[in-house]
């Protein structure tokens, strides 16, 4: 193989990679956009989640903080 070959096919596998990342960052946030939608629905007229509502947040933030966490090479 030439190195312009390899060089088109390992910037064809970066780009797509890059691609599903982004969809997949994109449908994460979806996700959560959609849980947020659901506890605020659940609420009602009082604009507060429900203590389990509330207690289900922290626990998604702490999850979240976890994977950022990891994401950033720190050990928790």
């Amino acid at each position: 193989m030439d190195p312009l070959t390899i060089g088109v096919l390992s910037a064809s596998v970066i780009a797509g990679l890059g691609g599903v990342s982004l969809a997949g960052l994109r449908a994460w946030n979806g996700w959560l956009e959609l849980k947020k939608m659901e506890l605020a629905h659940s609420a009602g007229d009082r604009g507060l989640p429900p203590a389990t509502g509330r207690i289900e947040m922290a626990d998604l933030r702490e999850r979240v903080r976890k994977l950022e966490a990891i994401a950033a090479g720190i050990d928790i």
